[in-house]
């Protein structure tokens, strides 16, 4: 790129337009939302999306949801191994005991969930967990070692689906559901969401959701979560502002406007016209595409296969548009490859689960809180502040300020 020299700059008149400063006439170029660039290196996972697979660890993510607890993942991602039987144990005790809410945080939920009963339990979340930090005493990560950051986590992850639960009832008019310790976290969350214990099918249904949603790559929220703990902030500071990126509708979805699209169509025989229609349209298929899977989304076909286990009238119509879509898009789109992606049978799974369609967002972030979490403790490691630079577009300056006007 060709540079202005300084000396340019020192000799320009006020009226002549100054060079830009040598540093921004030297920074490097990035493409539009940092697409491709890498900007840290990750011991916790990685996306392949050519490849249609990712991981947590050396683990496939996949197959650790369809043969390991919550709790053992969570061990994974924050330890960075798979415990033994001894270690799940006492991991599993710990995290249950810290599912109670502290008493100043219960006794403040009925006012946020009235403040916030139009916008739902994920921004009153935001709010409650800022305030859980506080009560529990987080303190900035730059201050505390390793120990003391993996106890906040634990804490932070543990609370969350407790939060996101009384929050839920709060808003329906419903007293909350206290944790239990003698659940797993998959079935406790059911648990408190629903006010019933939920039989092992549906328990272990929404366990392998919550486990393939823990972490996946530097999505917007993560690296949010991540540029926050590079400040040295608490574990809550961290959170809050990943929950926020992830409220954001370009980022978090919602896995209920899926089973909109299936609602809109309503029958068989309407699949094909109605997809047509909204093709041609331009419009977006809901659960369809994925800015990273050029093929299959690995999740999309695990949490299919849980569907299918499940059964049902549901089941067997997503199904059917699934095909239905692939084939109209293969026909009016050729070469364009459009497939489903977590949110269309996530959304499915959860209603099977008995979960409202309000708390579909916010499970995805009782699971996602462990990846961020992850991802805040590994950048607590490196003292470098993110501070990435911009480059000016605006009026040339300096320019003169004008007269201030008279009264």
């Amino acid at each position: 790129m060709p540079t202005t020299p300084l000396a340019s700059a020192g000799t320009a008149t006020a009226a002549a337009t100054p060079a830009p400063p040598a540093r921004a006439a030297h920074a490097p170029d990035a493409p539009r939302g940092l697409k491709g660039v890498v900007v840290a290196e990750t011991a916790l996972g990685d996306v392949r999306g050519t490849e249609g697979f990712y991981h947590y660890r050396q683990y496939s993510a996949v197959e650790l949801a369809q043969t390991r607890s919550f709790e053992d993942v969570w061990h994974l991602m924050l330890h960075g191994t798979l415990p033994d039987a001894a270690q799940r144990a006492a991991f599993s005790a710990r995290t249950a005991e810290a599912r109670v809410l502290p008493p100043a945080v219960r006794d403040a939920l009925p006012a946020i969930a009235r403040a916030g009963a139009s916008s739902g339990p994920l921004a009153g979340l935001r709010t409650a967990l800022s305030l859980a930090g506080a009560t529990v005493g987080f303190q900035p990560l730059y201050d505390i070692g390793r120990e003391q950051r993996l106890d906040d986590a634990v804490t932070a992850c543990a609370l969350v689906p407790t939060l996101l639960a009384a929050l839920h009832r709060l808003g329906r008019g419903l007293e909350p559901v206290e944790p239990r310790a003698d659940l797993p976290y998959a079935a406790n969350y059911l648990y408190m969401v629903t006010g019933s214990e939920p039989d092992a099918v549906r328990a272990r249904a929404i366990e392998r959701y919550l486990i393939s949603t823990v972490d996946h790559g530097f999505n917007a929220s993560t690296f949010t979560a991540r540029v926050i703990a590079s400040t040295g902030a608490d574990l809550a500071a961290c959170l809050t502002g990943a929950l926020g990126a992830l409220s954001g509708p370009l980022h978090g979805g919602a896995p209920s406007r899926a089973l909109d699209t299936l609602d809109a169509i309503g029958t068989v025989d309407r699949v094909d016209s109605w997809i047509r229609e909204h093709v041609l349209a331009g419009d977006r298929i809901m659960g369809f595409g994925h800015p990273v899977y050029r093929t299959e989304d690995p999740r999309s076909r695990m949490l299919k296969a849980i569907a299918q286990e499940m059964g049902g009238p549901l089941v067997d119509f997503a199904v059917t548009v699934e095909e239905r879509v692939e084939a109209v898009l293969a026909e009016l789109k050729p070469g364009r490859e459009l497939h489903t992606n977590v949110e269309f049978y996530a959304g499915v799974v959860m209603e099977l689960t008995g979960l409202p369609r309000d708390m579909f967002t916010p499970t995805f972030a009782a699971a996602r809180v462990v990846g961020w979490s992850a991802n805040v403790l590994e950048q607590a490691e490196d003292s470098k502040i993110i501070r990435p630079s911009a480059r000016y577009v605006g009026p040339p300056a300096p320019q003169p300020v004008p007269d201030a006007p008279e009264a």
